[in-house]
């Protein structure tokens, strides 16, 4: 017998009402507490005039170190749960994440190579986010060749350039100093926020917002391509174009996460599962409720990641720990069906 399903829209407040809470925690907690009463002064000081009974220090803890800290968590997590909900639902395929089509192999060799080459950011993240778009198109340029199930050739010809690109990245590491270049591109590709400034977010934030707001205005459209390609051109649905439309607008996203963050799985994969079992399956419900759950899951893994031991957790490895166990009883609970 099928579960109820929770009302949306006050599923959305309590969801809004965590993140809320959550980034008050994020911007007071870390090597310098600051109580979360003096954190909502100093940020509504931004906005109306307060008296300043802070230090200076504190202020900028909040809005140079730890803002766009907490911003880059929230679009990164937001945009890989969107993204990972939008592609499994237009390849039929619960076990699809946005990395399915080589975007993380080729934003990380992009990533390797500033690395290894210049090692100033404005290089590696652009870098990271060309070889990201480029290994896509390559993938869908490769899966067009064939005459085989066009779904198919898509998800297999990703499988091939994003092995492709692995091994390039893996002869980057190999050619890498092992001194000063080797533990740099490493520590890229094992995913963190620790680096990401205001200036970052100047830069990627439009990126993020274009790519999800054009996927949140069609998103209802994804439930027709879940149905089939025959029945969503019955329906009036020019299915290659839509899907091209939801892939372009997936890999801008997944693109500019591993600009700032490196390369962070398992969001993608498990957060829509968490959606599906609190909304259901319909997209226009999903994915909004999906881009808030990836928003709050690596806010809270961020959080994490800074304070529970003296040195800071890469964040891939924290999402890796927590994210199979939590999949592995995502499955258990859902096995009648995604």
């Amino acid at each position: 017998m099928p579960h109820r399903r929770l009302p949306a829209l006050p599923l959305y407040l309590v969801l809004l009402g965590a993140l809320f809470v959550l980034g008050l925690l994020s911007l007071g907690l870390g090597r310098l507490n600051i109580p979360p009463a003096t954190v909502m002064r100093i940020v509504a000081g931004r906005f109306i005039p307060l008296a300043s009974n802070w230090s200076a220090t504190w202020e900028s803890v909040i809005w140079d170190v730890r803002f766009p800290r907490l911003m880059a968590g929230m679009l990164v997590g937001g945009g890989l749960a969107m993204s990972g909900a939008s592609f499994q639902g237009i390849f039929r395929n619960p076990l699809v994440s946005p990395h399915i089509l080589g975007v993380s192999a080729g934003a990380g060799f992009g990533a390797a190579l500033g690395l290894l080459f210049s090692g100033h950011i404005i290089v590696v993240q652009a870098l990271a986010f060309f070889f990201g778009v480029v290994t896509v198109a390559i993938t869908y340029a490769l899966s067009r060749t064939y005459r085989s199930s066009q779904m198919l050739m898509l998800v297999l010809s990703g499988i091939i350039v994003g092995g492709f690109f692995s091994a390039l990245l893996s002869l980057v590491k190999y050619i890498a100093d092992p001194l000063n270049k080797m533990p740099a591109i490493v520590f890229w590709l094992l995913g963190s926020l620790n680096n990401v400034s205001n200036a970052d977010l100047a830069t990627t934030a439009p990126i993020f917002l274009s790519g999800m707001l054009a996927i949140i205005l069609v998103r209802w459209r994804i439930n027709l391509l879940a149905m089939g390609d025959d029945d969503a051109r019955a329906l009036g649905v020019h299915t290659a174009r839509f899907r091209g439309l939801i892939i372009f607008c997936a890999t801008i996203i997944t693109s500019a996460a591993v600009c700032i963050s490196g390369v962070i799985g398992w969001i993608g994969l498990v957060i829509p599962h968490m959606g599906r079992i609190l909304v259901g399956p319909d997209h226009k419900l999903l994915v909004p409720a999906s881009t808030l759950l990836g928003a709050i899951f690596l806010v809270l893994v961020d959080l994490c990641s800074r304070n529970l031991l003296a040195v800071e957790i890469p964040i891939g490895i924290l999402t890796g720990l927590i994210g199979a166990p939590i999949f592995a009883w995502l499955l258990h609970k859902n096995r009648s069906g995604w």
